[in-house]
């Protein structure tokens, strides 16, 4: 017996229709094996879908996408939404039975393909505000909101038995620290930040919060600094690892879990680098790759694989080809424009440190190819940063490894004049390399102009790899036997912001 009616357009059926779908409508839908199709806002209030949602399990999600009664009788193949979503369908298979994702990138990835509206889902999409739907979550996101804003409200917190109530940037800084803490432990993390005794058993609940730190470390950076975040994010990651280690868990449990660390330990690695705590770094890299390959995760290995290239561009510049090819072999058949451009550009910077020069030329064509081709839906989280910025910086830098700071200072400039807002610590970042540029070229009073302006911003963002750069500088100028009055007046004025 058939339909009276099409569940797509509720145009009428012919007696003989057996497949579901009236004809016009399987004409429009002969495309589908290569994109999902536009469904209407009624497609979401199926019960199974809406069930699915409420349990916040975006595998079952997907799946009461797939029979859904909208593509006729028979249900979407896995093999096709598997194709969709950049995985095989044995991966959509253990998707859809295994334990719930807790990976934020992916999670907001497949959701933007299938084109799940934000207001049916559990967190948010990029460039979407997110609206909690539990007290937890909005308790959660009021202290991350306190935290990105960088100033404090009109309430005390008391820090080693000091008052932050009040003005100046040391009380500002350490209420932002206080506030990253409280969204941690409002978060449902209290005995990862104390010695109470972690429970002996992990579900699905212990790791979707576990995935959640990676996004509380995130914004609590952007207010924060690395300086003063970096030895938090490292307890977290222990102690988190020494749970699980001698914990109990399901086989499922224990593959979501090894990706949530892995995400977890790329944050730490982040945080020792930006730090300039850089010998750090490398060991929850290490951990985080070997995680992301037991958890069958390519996206987390790429993004590992990524951060180690940047990690050692300068030391080992070799390694850090390897581990962007090796990146670029993963990534590929998912992998989108923005990201092959952070890939060519790691490769280039290292060429560069090699000095190869006509390596170094052909991959800067290549990342200037690619991002041309502008951003895409399917990128992931980590390469927002990925803009002509960025890439002028890069090149840049490369110049500088290669003695060339007369380019270099160019590749800054460029980025000086056309700043963007929403990346303001990589901007402060490349315009203390113009000011080394700038020095390296002879040009002192130029070099002590561009520190003295750059100072103030520099000592807000507490990063140690920008202080570091900063701090050399000091010291050239200081010794310079061409110091100027420009270059005494930011030598004066460094120390006197460092004495505060």
């Amino acid at each position: 017996m058939t339909h009276a009616n099409c569940p797509r357009c509720g145009g009428r059926l012919a007696r003989d229709n057996d497949s579901g779908r009236c004809t016009p409508c399987q004409s429009a839908e002969r495309d589908r094996l290569s994109a999902p199709p536009v469904v209407p806002a009624t497609f979401w209030e199926h019960e199974p879908v809406r069930r699915a949602l409420a349990e916040r399990h975006l595998g079952r999600v997907i799946r009461a996408y797939r029979c859904h009664p909208y593509h006729g009788r028979v249900a979407l193949p896995q093999t096709v939404v598997a194709g969709w979503l950049g995985i095989t369908q044995a991966q959509l298979s253990r998707v859809e039975n295994g334990p719930p994702l807790v990976h934020l990138d992916r999670l907001a990835h497949w959701a933007q393909v299938l084109g799940i509206p934000a207001s049916c889902l559990w967190f948010g999409l990029p460039g979407q505000p997110y609206r909690a739907d539990d007290r937890a979550a909005d308790d959660r996101h009021a202290h991350n909101s306190v935290a990105e804003q960088g100033e404090p409200a009109a309430m005390a917190v008391t820090v080693d038995g000091a008052s932050t109530q009040g003005g100046g940037a040391t009380d500002r800084r350490r209420f932002n620290a206080m506030a990253a803490l409280a969204g941690l432990a409002a978060a449902g993390h209290p005995y990862l930040l104390t010695g109470h005794a972690d429970p002996r058993n992990i579900g699905m609940e212990q790791v979707r919060l576990a995935g959640s730190l990676v996004e509380d470390l995130r914004r609590a950076d952007a207010a924060v600094g690395a300086d003063q975040l970096c030895d938090v994010a490292i307890q977290v990651h222990t102690r988190l690892s020494s749970w699980a280690a001698g914990a109990s868990y399901s086989r499922d449990v224990g593959d979501a879990l090894q990706s949530a660390l892995a995400d977890l330990g790329i944050q730490a690695a982040w945080l020792a680098i930006d730090a300039d705590r850089r010998p750090e770094a490398r060991p929850y890299l290490n951990e985080a790759i070997t995680r992301a390959r037991i958890a069958d995760d390519p996206r987390v290995e790429v993004r590992a694989l990524t951060q180690l290239s940047m990690l050692l561009r300068e030391s080992q510049p070799r390694e850090s080809l390897h581990c962007a090819e090796a990146a670029l072999r993963v990534s590929a058949g998912w992998t989108t424009p923005r990201l092959t451009t952070l890939l060519h550009l790691r490769r280039a910077h290292a060429h560069a440190v090699l000095r190869d020069v006509n390596s170094f030329s052909r991959e800067m064509t290549k990342a200037r190819r690619e991002l041309e081709r502008g951003p895409h839906e399917d990128d992931p989280g980590f390469v927002h940063f990925v803009n002509s910025q960025e890439l002028n910086g890069i090149e840049g830098l490369s110049y500088l490894a290669m003695d060339r700071p007369g380019r270099a200072a160019q590749s800054f400039r460029a980025i000086t004049a056309n700043p963007s807002p929403e990346h303001r610590r990589n901007q402060i970042y490349y315009t203390v390399h113009l000011s080394e540029a700038a020095y390296q070229q002879g040009d002192i009073n130029g070099a002590a102009r561009i520190a003295l302006d750059v100072l103030p911003a520099v000592t807000r963002i507490n990063s140690g790899r920008v202080s570091r750069h900063l701090a050399r500088l000091r010291s050239n100028l200081a010794t310079s036997r061409q110091a100027t009055t420009a270059a005494h007046r930011f030598v004066d004025a460094y120390d006197q912001a460092l004495s505060v």
